[in-house]
């Protein structure tokens, strides 16, 4: 069983900074993470992944660049670090863990097990 509980979310300028986190409890380093975002009024869509070791990292086509997942297995913690903020990055945010192995692409919603409660980002223009 893992537990996931988002932080970092706020209100930023376009153009800004943020850095999102996802902290884990129970034996998170042997999950795969990601993070996906669902936008005012649409589906949820994925945003990045990153392996249980933190070595292979996927994103999202749109992103640009723009994002970085980054993982500390030694204090069970993901990140999303935000460049470059825009309007249309504005979302909640939500992190997901499934077992390693797993044999769906990370940008499947739905091969997640685990999820937290989310974290609000707005990019205003």
């Amino acid at each position: 069983q893992v537990q996931l509980l988002e932080s970092g979310g706020g209100l930023v300028q376009a153009g800004d900074f943020l850095s999102l986190s996802c902290a884990a409890s129970g034996r998170s380093s042997t999950y795969d993470m990601a993070w996906f975002r669902q936008p005012p009024g649409k589906e949820r869509e994925f945003v990045a992944g990153i392996n249980w070791t933190g070595g292979i990292t996927t994103y999202a086509d749109y992103l640009k660049g723009r994002f970085t997942i980054i993982r500390d297995n030694a204090k069970n913690t993901v990140y999303l670090q935000m460049n470059s903020l825009k309007a249309e990055d504005t979302a909640v945010y939500y992190c997901a863990a499934r077992p390693l192995l797993t044999r769906s692409a990370r940008s499947d919603d739905k091969s997640y097990n685990y999820w937290g409660r989310g974290t609000r980002v707005t990019v205003s223009s």
